[in-house]
């Protein structure tokens, strides 16, 4: 009986033990299935969220303000003023625009309907393109956006302005469509100009439309102002004086550089032709070039003051020593070099002032061929000035050992080797430092620019006062002179080589380069009119006016003091010129 009773507990204990364990597995999987779902759930959720958000968030970009360009005084060289511009996502507005979307957008734009469709066709496989190559006033985008046509957007950026246009382009060139610099200091100095742009989250509309702005992400940094050594006063003198010439004597192009002679740095960068950079319709290359930096030329007589240099640090030479140039003419090997006239015997001081040709070979077959080449190398001929300028010219210096005679003679009076307008300024400035070389630079310097000394400042001097003789009543450069300043200078006038080998006699340079005042030189500057076209060709005849009227304006606008009486100035200007030969 008793074991009956515990097999009946025992069976029973077991039937319990199995209505409470067997529901254990679907109770747990019915847990986990449904922190499964629940779990699925959430992240479809997510899922959708984020499906949405890369449907309606948008990451916009921030332009970022470009620095200003200013003159030395702090007056804007280009700047740039925030613009609108009405811009598409052709893809999304030719699907889903409608014709009569099209027709009024068309008319907001002021194009014609089949003039938007050609357009439109044209970039049909783009996801971007500018409906307008114009900005827009804001009250114009405002109605554009009022038609709500799918995809058509305004886009908020920085348009370049040139306030002085064709005055300073050649120098301070030019940024393309995306604010960034293609010519002239804007692209020498893109990076320092350049801001970092800034990010914008924003949610769009089925339309693409900005209908809200969420966050900043990344604020625009603005780029640099650069100061430019330019002083806008001079720079507007100098192109309006060279504009005039070109003209005058139907030249094919001009260039002026003016050089502080203390600081190095440029105050005046002016060319002809010009262009402005604030209308760009049908521009071509050549008007955009600088071409006192990237045009070479053969620099003539200017480079004699150099010879005479040379000669003089030879010690074979002092400033009275006599140079018969009778008959007016000499023959080098096969080539004849002649005068206007035989000028009989003349000194150093002489031969510079009439810029006699026969002279300068005579002396220039006595020097040593190292000694002068290495002389214009250490003025900086041939030798790029620097400056980081786009495309600046390095020039060209012939090695004296390939040097015969004949190459010897025309080297000394500026044939056989190419510069810059500023090369040469820099040149000239060597002779404004009393021997000492500055460098130039095209940016405004707190401190003046590092100097080396490369001749001995006596003999400097001594060529300075023939220069200022060059410039006096028997000189090549009297139409140099400036009223109640001393001046000091050189013409120069050079044939242009031929496309057929050898050089043109119907084709010239015109050069004049000089300094002033005499005494304590202030200012360099160098004036190159190309094939004037007008019966005069000389730098004495055609540039040499031009520095006048140039550096005459700029000592004024820089308060620099007088040094001459009114009286030696009339003087000088009443003598007769006719007879005293040429102006080369």
């Amino acid at each position: 009986m008793k074991k009956r009773t515990f097999q009946s507990i025992s069976r029973w204990r077991f039937i319990l033990l199995l209505i409470l364990v067997l529901p254990l597995p679907f109770i747990l999987g019915h847990n986990i299935a449904q922190l499964q779902i629940i779990s699925g759930q959430a992240k479809g959720a997510e899922f959708l969220r984020r499906q949405g958000d890369s449907r309606h968030i948008r990451h916009h970009s921030i332009p970022a303000y470009r620095g200003l360009i200013l003159d030395r005084n702090g007056e804007p060289l280009a700047v740039s003023t925030p613009v609108s511009f009405i811009t598409a996502d052709p893809k999304v507005l030719l699907s889903k625009a409608t014709p009569k979307q099209i027709k009024s957008l068309a008319h907001e734009l002021v194009i014609s309907y089949p003039q938007l469709e050609n357009k439109l066709d044209y970039y049909r496989n783009k996801n971007w393109m500018r409906l307008a190559n114009d900005p827009v006033t804001e009250e114009k985008a405002t109605d554009i956006l009022a038609l709500n046509v799918p995809g058509v957007k305004v886009e908020h950026e920085f348009k370049r302005f040139y306030p002085a246009g064709e005055v300073t382009a050649n120098i301070v060139g030019m940024t393309n469509r995306k604010d960034k610099g293609i010519e002239g200091i804007e692209l020498a100095y893109d990076a320092w100009l350049s801001g970092e742009s800034g990010e914008l989250k924003v949610q769009i509309d089925n339309r693409q439309h900005v209908i809200n702005h969420l966050s900043k992400v990344k604020e625009a940094k603005p780029g640099k102002d650069l100061y430019l050594g330019i002083d806008l006063r001079v720079q507007y003198a100098a192109y309006r004086s060279l504009k005039e010439a070109v003209q005058k004597n139907h030249a094919k192009s001009g260039s002026v550089v003016v050089l502080d002679a203390m600081s190095g740095e440029v105050l005046a960068m002016a060319n002809q032709p010009s262009f402005n950079p604030n209308d760009r319709v049908g521009l071509k290359f050549d008007p955009v070039r600088n071409r006192a930096m990237v045009d070479l030329i053969e620099p003539g007589s200017t480079v004699k003051p150099f010879t005479i240099l040379a000669a003089l640090e030879s010690g074979e030479f002092g400033v009275a020593t006599k140079v018969d140039t009778t008959p007016g003419w000499i023959k080098v090997e096969n080539k004849i070099f002649d005068d206007p006239r035989d000028f009989g015997i003349l000194n150093l001081s002489e031969i510079l002032v009439r810029s006699s040709q026969v002279g300068t070979t005579k002396i220039a077959l006595q020097l040593n061929p190292y000694s002068t080449h290495a002389l214009f190398q250490r003025v900086g001929l041939g030798e790029s000035t620097g400056s980081g300028f786009p495309a600046e010219a390095t020039g060209n210096l012939p090695a004296h050992v390939t040097w015969d005679p004949v190459t010897q003679a025309t080297f000394a009076f500026g044939y056989g080797l190419n510069v810059t307008a500023l090369q040469l300024a820099r040149a000239y400035s060597v002779i404004a430092n009393n021997g000492n070389r500055r460098e130039v630079s095209l940016l405004r310097h707190d401190q003046p620019l590092e100097v080396t000394r490369v001749f001995d400042s006596e003999l400097v001097v001594k060529v300075r006062r023939m220069l200022r003789m060059a410039t006096g009543s028997n000189g090549t450069g009297r139409r140099a002179v400036i009223e109640g300043y001393s001046v000091a200078g050189k013409t120069g006038t050079s044939h242009k080589i031929s496309s057929i080998g050898g050089y043109d006699e119907s084709r010239y340079t015109a050069v004049f380069a000089g300094l002033a005042p005499a005494v304590q030189p202030r200012l360099v500057t160098v004036v190159v009119i190309d094939e004037p076209d007008r019966g005069l060709h000389s730098g004495g005849q055609v540039a040499a006016p031009v520095f006048s009227d140039v550096m005459g304006n700029a000592l004024r606008l820089l308060q620099v003091k007088p040094d001459m009486l009114d009286g030696q100035l009339s003087l000088a200007k009443s003598i007769d010129y006719g007879e005293l030969g040429d102006d080369s």
